[in-house]
Formats: C-alpha cells, sequence, structure tokens
C-alpha cells in the first residue's frame, strides 16, 4: 500500500472511530432520552424550575463533533511537529476522548507515548464553597450518570481494541492524583473537570508539564462560569497572557508558548 492509500486508511478508521464514540452512526434512543429526563425530575424537583440536564444515553463520549475534531486535530500536530509528551484529560466520563487519543497513536504507529485517563470514576465531588466559593451553586455531584466506574471505562477501550499498557488511570479526585504527574511531560492537556476546584486542581498541577508548543483543551470555558474563573485565576497568577481559540459556545484551547 502506497502513501496516500496509507493516509486514507488512517483517515476513514480515524473518521470512523469518531462517529462511533458520538453514536453518530445509530444515533441516541429518543425513548431513553425521555426516561431519564423524566427520572432526573423525579430525583432532582429543582430541574423543574432549572431544565433538565441530558446526557448522552449510550454514546462514549458527549463532547460532540467540533471537539472531538479539535482533540483529533491537536493530538495530530504534537505527532506531526514533534511535540514530546504524553497525553491526558482530566474528567473522563466513558472515556471516549480519551480513547480517540489512543486511537490516533494506534493509527499513526506511535508505541512511545501514553494516555491518562484522570477521574474519581466516583462522580463529580462535592463543592467545598468555603475554600471555592465559585462552586458554591454547584450540584453536579448529585447526578449518577456522571459516575461512570474504572471498570466500565476499560470495557469501553476494549470494544475498540485499544485497551493496553499505552492507556493509565489516575484514580482518585484530582487533588490527590494529579500532582503524582506533575513530573511527567504532556503534549496535550484536556480538562473537563466542570468545577472551579477540579479545574485549577488540574492546570495548577499539570500546566507545567506541556511541552513548548503543546495543547492545553479547556472543555467547559464558556459553559460554566466556575470553570472560566478557575482558568483566569490561575493565569493571571502567573502573568501569562494566551491566545485562546474557540471550538464552540464552551471550548477554547491554546498551545503553551515556546521559551
Amino acid at each position: 500500500m502506497g502513501a496516500f492509500g496509507m493516509r486514507l486508511s488512517r483517515d476513514l478508521y480515524l473518521d470512523l472511530l469518531e462517529r462511533s464514540l458520538l453514536n453518530s452512526i445509530y444515533g441516541e434512543s429518543r425513548v431513553e432520552t425521555v426516561l431519564r429526563s423524566i427520572w432526573q425530575r423525579v430525583r432532582h424537583p429543582y430541574l423543574t424550575r432549572r431544565g433538565t440536564l441530558r446526557w448522552p444515553s449510550r454514546a462514549h463520549s458527549m463532547i460532540g463533533e467540533a471537539r472531538m475534531r479539535q482533540l483529533r486535530a491537536a493530538v495530530e500536530t504534537t505527532i506531526s511537529e514533534n511535540i514530546q509528551g504524553d497525553y491526558i484529560e482530566t474528567g473522563v466520563w466513558r472515556g471516549g476522548a480519551c480513547i480517540l487519543m489512543r486511537g490516533i497513536l494506534a493509527a499513526y504507529g506511535v508505541k512511545d507515548r501514553r494516555v491518562f485517563c484522570a477521574d474519581s470514576f466516583n462522580g463529580l465531588p462535592r463543592p467545598n464553597s468555603s475554600l471555592y466559593p465559585a462552586d458554591r451553586r454547584d450540584r453536579l455531584f448529585k447526578f449518577d450518570e456522571l459516575a461512570v466506574s474504572e471498570d466500565d471505562v476499560r470495557k469501553n477501550f476494549c470494544s475498540y481494541g485499544l485497551l493496553d499498557d499505552q492507556v493509565v488511570f489516575a484514580k482518585g479526585l484530582f487533588s490527590e492524583s494529579l500532582p503524582r504527574l506533575s513530573s511527567n511531560t504532556f503534549a496535550i492537556i484536556r480538562l473537563d473537570g466542570d468545577m472551579y476546584e477540579s479545574t485549577m486542581d488540574a492546570i495548577s498541577n499539570l500546566y507545567d508539564a506541556v511541552s513548548p508548543g503543546g495543547f492545553i483543551i479547556v472543555d467547559d470555558y464558556g459553559g460554566i462560569k466556575a470553570c472560566k474563573k478557575a482558568i483566569h485565576d490561575f493565569l493571571d497568577s502567573r502573568g501569562l497572557s494566551v491566545a485562546m481559540t474557540e471550538v464552540d459556545s464552551s471550548c477554547v484551547w491554546w498551545r503553551k508558548n515556546y521559551a
């Protein structure tokens, strides 16, 4: 197979992987979506005032096509430009974004980089409003849909044939697990912790580990005010000015400046 054929095969595989992770081939079940909405309202009556929170019932990722494509482009850029380091997502849910990153490494035959899946695997923590006032109104800890076990994420990797020693699980609250990774080198850090506390723990522990030219991706920047505040509090504390690029109304990214 020539270079063109190899590139075409790789692109077709990654296109199919993206669609599979988003469940855009078969689509979400409308019945399951409605039933989940009803169950949420029964368990969380305040949603009748604030609107139902809907997560996909079957897809392995909720980040959507635009964010999936941006992540793929970022990983491929780090490979083509030889930006050193591994990849990490903080807050993996069902593992979709991490599965995509591992799939890209497989498609390019990269064997010397790892994908880190950092999560409590037990849902979001209760807000510590005395230390982090921005999280005072956060209620995401109440939702069982966000508590996906490590075993389930491993099974999802296995379903794509992508669970191996290049996948590392960093289990625990970010304040406990991420300090142990601060001496690593990362080409991409993808932050999806929703809360101020989780976002601050992630960026403060991992930012210095990002290689020059590496990517910082923040999933909830435009969608959750506490997340945005954490990012700017961190940047301001370091005196950093960065050129952010929007992926959509919520997600942004930037590249770390070269020294």
